[in-house]
């Protein structure tokens, strides 16, 4: 009786590797970058797509990178008509969504850069999540376009009046 239980037990324990695996792909970085921040900033911001294409709810609960001295999760928030940008503990990523790390909203805030970037450069980033897993990024250093392009914006229509 106590033979098969062991079997069992050694099965069960040779399949782990193979669910932690599967755990881990089921959350994919799309579209990373870190954006050019102007020479002597102490602080700039990076941005992806993470994707859980899993069955279970997941969180984002920290980044590092070696590029600068302190990294946090943030999130801008409306506090009394002010836009604020606060830490946060960590950002959920539904299953079978995505969350959106992007300007104004959910970002890395890489803090006390240890070096320029350089438009072109590529910073690496390593992202952990609740469930103890990491994947490590490397995002393209990129300008941010600031101007809306000529064809969505001067067309009838393009601009609410």
């Amino acid at each position: 009786m106590t033979r098969p239980i062991i079997r069992l037990a050694l099965l069960l324990l040779a399949a782990l590797p193979c669910f932690s695996f599967s755990a881990e792909a089921e959350l994919m970085i799309h579209e990373p970058y870190v954006r050019l921040a102007p020479p002597n900033a102490p602080a700039t911001g990076a941005f992806m797509v993470i994707r859980n294409s899993g069955k279970s709810d997941r969180q984002l609960v920290k980044a590092e990178s070696p590029v600068a001295n302190t990294v946090e999760l943030h999130n801008h928030i409306n506090e009394n008509g002010v836009m604020k940008m606060r830490e946060v503990r960590s950002i959920d990523i539904k299953a079978g969504a995505q969350a959106e790390l992007k300007p104004g909203s959910y970002h890395v805030m890489l803090i006390g850069m240890k070096q320029a970037l350089k438009e072109g450069d590529t910073v690496p980033i390593t992202l952990s999540f609740d469930d103890g897993s990491k994947k490590q990024i490397n995002a393209p250093v990129r300008k941010l376009q600031t101007t809306m392009p000529a064809s969505k914006g001067m067309e009838h229509g393009g601009m609410k009046h």
